[in-house]
C-alpha cells in the first residue's frame, strides 16, 4: 500500500508564516498585557516576592523568568522579519510560538502559585 502525503494550502510554509507573524503579534500584545496588569495588580497592594518563604519566592522566581523568556520568544515569533528561506521560518516560527505558548502557561502557573501559597496580605 502506498503512503497518501495530504498537504492543505492552509497550512502551507508561506500561509504559516504570515498567520503566525500576524496572530504572533496579538499574542505578544497580550501576554504583555495580561502580565503588566497582573503584577501591576499584585505590586499595588503592596505585595512584594521579598513576603514569600525561600521556597516559594524560588518558585516565584523561576516562574516569573519563564513568563519572560516566553514573551520573547512569542515577540520573536511575531516580529514580520524573515531570517532564513520561508520553510526554515516556518519550522522556527512554530516551534517558537509553541514553545513560548507553553513557557507562559507553565511560568504564569509557577508564579501564581507561590502567590496563592505565600502568606495572606
Amino acid at each position: 500500500m502506498k503512503d497518501i502525503y495530504v498537504s492543505h494550502d492552509l497550512m502551507s510554509p508561506e500561509k504559516n508564516v504570515q498567520r503566525i507573524m500576524w496572530t504572533g503579534t496579538i499574542w505578544f500584545v497580550a501576554a504583555v498585557g495580561a502580565s503588566a496588569i497582573t503584577l501591576g495588580l499584585l505590586l499595588s497592594s503592596g505585595w512584594r516576592p521579598a513576603l514569600l518563604t525561600k521556597g516559594l519566592a524560588l518558585l516565584w522566581w523561576i516562574g516569573a523568568g519563564l513568563v519572560a523568556v516566553s514573551i520573547g520568544l512569542i515577540g520573536w515569533s511575531g516580529c514580520p522579519i524573515l531570517e532564513v528561506d520561508v520553510p526554515t521560518a516556518d519550522r522556527n516560527k512554530t516551534r517558537t510560538m509553541q514553545l513560548g505558548t507553553m513557557l507562559f502557561i507553565v511560568g504564569g502557573t509557577a508564579a501564581m502559585l507561590a502567590v496563592l501559597l505565600g502568606p495572606a496580605g
